[in-house]
């Protein structure tokens, strides 16, 4: 007997079933090296012509080697079955749609917001953005808002705490730096003019902040829309065309606009603006209280001390300002009798649209 011979069948067994790679290599190997005729196999049937003591030293000696080879097959049938592929259970048809998975869907703010977004663009108007953190100036002082307008108060506006900034910082810079969040989107005006030169039309959407109690027609956060327009030769007569024409697309039949004369400090003259109601075409109902007018929005000739603010020589420019909630918008057009629903997270409600 050879150890050399059962060293060389146990070595080549072991690196044959590490190395095999498909089935029929596999069962290729268990034949060669485990099946009736193999080299380990007619080794064993041999031991039977030797004396006792060798038999027992040579078949102690490779019955550990059929073992090892044995664990080796085992090991290497558990591989292969892993990596197994039942083409009957697994086949796939491409053909087949398929089940539709659920996905998300905008919110109906951002749906609203978008298509007066569109219909603007339509108009020859960019859209323009700014911060909804603002300084007291760009919100307040820019607008010519009065120190003492109860806007600042702390009932109307969400005032930041920050450190304190000293009369020296103040009176370099002029501009009172305090910081809140923005009660309306006319910040976004003046930040514009500084930055660009007239004519210009702009629109600015975005959310805004106002500390107030909430109930159906009332929220402390919600969105507005703002159009500035400015060239030399401005008049309210392009404003009325402008909001015709805005409300008109936006509710798919013709509106009219009645204007109202009212006071805003950034805006003279200054009207309030209301549109026919929406649901009796101004002959009068329930959602209008029989007035068959609904109140909209505010706007106006932009006061030239707002063009003086942003950098403008007085008297050179002239300049329409407006400004709608957005919200109000969308439950006029959608039926939406709450303004908290927007922000609530039902998705009963938000399923809807």
């Amino acid at each position: 007997m050879n150890t050399d011979v059962l060293e060389a069948i146990r070595v080549s067994a072991l690196d044959a079933f590490e190395g095999v790679k498909t089935l029929s290599d596999f069962r290729a190997r268990e034949v060669e090296f485990l099946g009736r005729k193999s080299a380990l196999n007619q080794f064993l049937k041999s031991l039977s012509s030797l004396p006792p003591e060798e038999r027992r030293e040579w078949g102690s000696r490779a019955n550990e080697i059929k073992r090892e080879v044995t664990a080796a097959y085992e090991a290497a049938k558990a591989r292969l079955e892993g990596m197994a592929f039942d083409a009957e259970a697994e086949w796939i048809d491409v053909t087949d749609p398929g089940e539709a998975l659920p996905v998300g869907h905008l919110h109906i703010l951002t749906r609203v917001e978008r298509d007066i977004c569109d219909i603007f663009r339509s108009l020859g108007f960019d859209v323009a953005d700014g911060p909804e953190v603002e300084t007291e100036f760009y919100n307040f002082d820019a607008l010519n808002v009065p120190a003492n307008h109860p806007a600042r108060d702390m009932q109307d506006t969400f005032w930041l705490r920050q450190k304190a900034v000293s009369s020296q910082q103040l009176a370099v810079s002029k501009k009172s730096s305090r910081l809140l969040l923005r009660t309306h989107t006319s910040p976004v005006q003046v930040r514009y003019m500084e930055t660009h030169t007239p004519p210009f039309r702009i629109i600015v959407p975005g959310r805004i902040f106002r500390s107030e109690a909430t109930d159906a027609s009332h929220e402390h956060t919600f969105y507005q829309f703002e159009s500035l327009f400015v060239d030399r030769e401005v008049s309210v007569g392009h404003f009325k065309y402008v909001a015709e024409l805005f409300f008109s697309r936006f509710f798919g039949k013709h509106i009219n606009i009645r204007l109202r004369p009212s006071y805003f400090p950034f805006v003279e003259p200054g009207f309030e603006f209301d549109i026919a109601c929406t649901v009796c075409d101004g002959r009068g109902c329930s959602s209008c209280h029989g007035t068959g007018w609904l109140e909209i929005g505010g706007a106006g000739m932009v006061n030239q001390k707002v063009f003086e603010a942003a950098g403008y020589p007085r008297d050179r420019w002239k300049g329409f300002a407006w400004g709608f909630g957005t919200n109000r918008l969308a439950m006029m057009k959608y039926k939406i009798p709450d303004v908290r629903l927007f922000q609530s997270g039902d998705l009963r409600f938000l399923n809807q649209f």
